[in-house]
């Protein structure tokens, strides 16, 4: 028996729609992707080109007074920037600038080969703010060889994970990086 694939296409098409468009809430409309080349000088003097001789710019003008955060992502810059700094030890499986979410891999750390652990970011707000910021680990425990199960996290390794990347988002602020 096949399945019918209308069933099965318009959904995945519909889910797609939506993910587009929610993708569309964070547009900028003062940003511009510029891919011609005779347009690349007046987009430079702006700060939001894509390639030419700033190469990729993401993170426009803007600053936390304005609630911006950085005029090409939808998310504070810094805490993005710090977000990515601080799970830099972990392999990345997605990293979604414009809806605020960074999800690991899993990692395994070398001193505890039957541990392991998978974090998402979730960055909340344009602005360098500590309710801004969610961070989920998970923690897995290797009991038999190939099984692994979930086990607790601590909440205080929760909370220390969101304030190292609070700290180094007032880092990078003080520091100009990021604007």
């Amino acid at each position: 028996m096949r399945p019918n694939l209308t069933k099965i296409v318009a959904p995945a098409l519909v889910a797609c729609l939506v993910s587009v468009l929610s993708a569309c809430q964070y547009a900028d409309p003062d940003q511009v992707l510029v891919t011609d080349p005779r347009r690349a000088s007046s987009a430079a003097a702006t700060g939001s080109i894509l390639g030419g001789e700033g190469g990729i710019k993401l993170f426009g003008a803007g600053s936390d007074e304005e609630g911006r955060g950085g005029g090409g992502i939808g998310v504070n810059s810094h805490l993005w920037r710090a977000s990515l700094d601080t799970l830099s030890f972990m392999p990345l499986t997605s990293a979604d600038p414009f809806g605020g979410v960074i999800i690991t891999d899993w990692y395994t750390p070398p001193e505890t080969p039957n541990e392991r652990f998978k974090m998402t970011v979730y960055i909340l707000a344009r602005t360098l703010r500590a309710d801004g910021l969610r961070v989920a680990v998970f923690r897995q425990e290797q009991r038999n060889p190939g099984v692994w199960t979930d086990s607790s996290i601590n909440l205080a390794t929760i909370t220390s994970l969101e304030n190292k990347i609070l700290e180094r988002a007032r880092q990078l602020r003080t520091s100009g990086i990021g604007n």
